[in-house]
């Protein structure tokens, strides 16, 4: 696998853009808690991973580009379904 296609599919997204161009910000969902814990997190249509806390949110933030110190938990950019930041489990 190329290491291009590793990457997620809004972080490529955002390199194919022309300079000068802003990258577009993926959409953040974090889905309903899991019985098991944790909650399962998107970035547009790629798994970014299970967050069993904010912190785990904010690394997936960093991940896709983002800067967890400029993007709030209750940013537009964030849906949260089954919970706001507080609910975890």
């Amino acid at each position: 696998m190329s290491p291009d296609r590793a990457m997620p599919r809004a972080v490529r997204a955002g390199t194919r853009q022309a300079e000068g161009m802003s990258k577009p910000r993926p959409r953040i969902v974090v889905h309903p808690p899991a019985p098991t814990g944790g909650r399962r997190v998107h970035g547009d249509t790629d798994i970014l991973g299970v967050a069993y806390g904010v912190v785990d949110l904010l690394e997936f933030l960093r991940r896709v580009g983002l800067d967890p110190e400029e993007v709030g938990l209750r940013d537009p950019l964030i849906r949260w379904v089954g919970g706001g930041p507080d609910v975890w489990g």
